[in-house]
C-alpha cells in the first residue's frame, strides 16, 4: 500500500514538473538608479565647488573621465548606455528621425515617440530586465517612450513639447516620484534624466558663468537625491550611477566657419537628402551617380571639415556599418559646426565632435552597497556601463560590445553568488512528502 501511494505521489509530481521547464532565474541583489545629467563635461567640477559630487566620490567610485560613443549626441549616446552597443550596432544614429526618400525629419522630442527609430533589434536594459522578472521605470530618459518588440517600460514619465529642463523644483518632484517608484511600486531599476547642464552649455557656452551656476544646481540635486535615498531607507538596498552622454565644446565664431554653400564645386542641388545644420555633424545622400562628385568637392575643402564615405569610416568611430548611415558622413573639428546654405545655428556651445576630443569626455560616479569607497578608476568607454548594470541587477545581458572586466574592479563582490537555479514548483514539498512516507 505504501509503495502504491509513493508511486502515485511520484507520478503526480512528475506530471506537475513536466509542464515547468528547468531554467535559470536571476535575482537582483540590489536596486539600481541610473542618473544622467545631459552634457556634463568631465571637468565641469573643476572650476565650481561641488561638495555633493565630491562626497559621492568619497563614498563610492569616480572615473577620471568616460569616453562616449560617436556620434556624441544625446539619443545615440544614451542608447549606448542602455544597450552596451556602439551606435552603428544599435542603429539610433541621430537625435532626429529621418527618411531619405520623403525628406521627413522629426524633432528630438517627436522622435522619442517613434518606436521604429528605437526598435532595431537591440533591446535596452529595461526590457531585458523585465523579461527576467524585474520591474523597471524611465523618467524622461531617452528611449523610454518607445516600444520594443511589443514591450514598453513598466512605468514611465515623458516630457511634453516645449518642456523646460532647468526647473529645479520639478527636478526635486521627479526625484520624489522615483523614490516612490522604488518603495511603493517596488521597481528594481529606474533611469532618470535631467536635461542640464546641456541646455545652458548650448546657450551660453561651456566657459560661461551661467554654466557654472547650473553645475552648482546639478550638485545640489545630487545631494538631494542622496538625502531622499536616506529618507526612504534605501541606503543599503540601492546602487546609484551618475553619468552623462557627452561633453560640450565652445563654438568657433569667425570668417572661417564651415558653410557648405561656399565650398567650390559643391552644390546642394547634387543632393537627394541631407541632415545638416545640426551641430558639427552632417549626413548626406547624393543624387544617383553624383556620390564621387560630391565627395571630391567636400573632401579637403576646409581644414576643419572631416568627410568620409561610410564604407571608409575609421573603425575606431564605430559609425559606418549600419544601413541608416548615409553614403557620406561629415563632422567638424572641435568647435566647428557645419552650416548648409547659411548660418542657422547660433549656439555658443556644441557637442557631436570626435569622441577622442577631451571636450566630449564626460563623467562617471557610482555609490551604493555594491561599490568600493574612495576609488578613482582609469577612463573607460561608455559602452561598458551596460555590462556593469546587468551585473548589479543580476541579469543576463544581451549581446553587447562592452566588457565587465573593464569595470568589475569597482565592485566589492560579484553577483554570481546571487544566481540561483529555479526548480519546478512543488519540488521541495515533494521531497518532504517522500521523507514522510518513507
Amino acid at each position: 500500500m505504501e509503495m502504491l501511494t509513493l508511486c502515485a505521489v511520484i507520478s503526480a509530481f512528475v506530471a506537475l514538473g513536466s509542464s515547468i521547464p528547468l531554467q535559470q532565474r536571476k535575482k537582483a541583489p540590489h536596486k539600481l538608479l541610473l542618473v544622467s545629467f545631459d552634457g556634463f563635461r568631465w571637468d565641469y567640477d573643476q572650476d565650481v565647488d561641488t561638495p555633493n559630487l565630491d562626497n559621492l566620490s568619497k563614498d563610492g567610485v569616480k572615473a577620471k573621465y568616460m569616453t562616449p560613443a560617436f556620434v556624441t549626441i544625446t539619443s545615440p549616446c544614451h542608447f549606448t548606455l542602455l544597450s552596451g552597443r556602439y551606435i552603428e550596432n544599435h542603429g539610433v544614429i541621430h537625435n532626429m528621425y529621418f527618411n531619405v526618400s520623403t525628406w521627413q525629419k522629426e524633432s528630438y522630442l517627436r522622435t522619442q515617440g517613434i518606436s521604429s527609430w528605437w526598435d532595431n533589434g537591440t533591446l535596452p536594459i529595461w526590457i531585458t530586465a523585465q523579461r527576467q522578472g524585474l520591474k523597471t521605470g524611465s523618467l524622461f530618459f531617452p528611449g523610454g517612450n518607445a516600444t520594443y518588440r511589443g514591450e514598453t517600460v513598466n512605468i514611465k514619465k515623458v516630457e511634453k513639447t516645449g518642456h523646460s529642463y532647468s526647473n529645479e523644483t520639478e527636478w526635486a518632484e521627479n526625484v520624489e516620484t522615483v523614490m516612490k517608484w522604488f518603495t511603493e511600486q517596488d521597481l528594481d531599476f529606474v533611469a532618470l534624466y535631467f536635461g542640464e547642464p546641456d541646455s545652458t552649455g548650448h546657450k551660453h557656452g561651456p566657459d560661461s558663468q551661467q554654466r557654472k551656476d547650473m553645475v552648482q544646481q546639478v550638485d545640489r540635486m545630487v545631494g538631494h537625491i542622496r538625502n531622499r535615498v536616506q529618507h526612504y531607507g534605501l541606503n543599503s538596498s540601492l546602487n546609484i550611477i551618475i553619468t552623462s552622454d557627452h561633453g560640450m565644446a565652445t563654438v568657433h565664431k569667425g570668417s572661417d566657419e564651415i558653410v557648405l554653400r561656399n565650398i567650390k564645386n559643391f552644390s546642394l542641388s547634387d543632393l537627394q537628402f541631407h541632415l545638416l545644420d545640426y551641430g558639427p555633424t552632417g549626413l548626406i545622400v547624393p543624387k544617383e551617380g553624383r556620390l564621387e562628385k560630391v565627395y571630391q568637392a567636400l573632401n579637403g575643402s576646409h581644414p576643419q571639415l572631416n568627410v568620409y564615405k561610410k564604407d571608409d569610416a575609421p573603425n575606431r568611430l564605430h559609425y559606418g556599418n549600419n544601413a541608416r548611415i548615409t553614403p557620406l558622413v561629415l563632422y567638424g573639428n572641435s568647435g566647428y559646426v557645419i552650416h548648409s546654405y547659411m548660418k542657422y545655428q547660433f549656439n555658443n556651445g556644441e557637442h557631436g565632435f570626435d569622441n577622442e576630443d577631451m571636450d566630449m569626455k564626460t563623467i562617471f560616479r557610482a555609490t551604493g552597497p555594491s561599490f568600493k569607497q574612495g576609488l578613482i578608476v582609469e577612463p573607460f568607454e561608455s559602452v561598458n556601463v551596460y555590462a556593469l548594470m546587468c551585473e548589479l541587477l543580476g541579469i543576463t545581458p544581451e549581446i553587447h560590445d562592452g566588457d565587465l572586466e573593464v569595470t568589475k574592479n569597482m565592485l566589492l563582490t560579484h553577483n554570481q553568488d546571487n544566481v540561483v537555479t529555479a526548480k519546478p514548483r512543488g519540488w521541495i514539498p515533494f521531497l518532504s512528502i517522500i521523507r514522510t512516507i518513507l
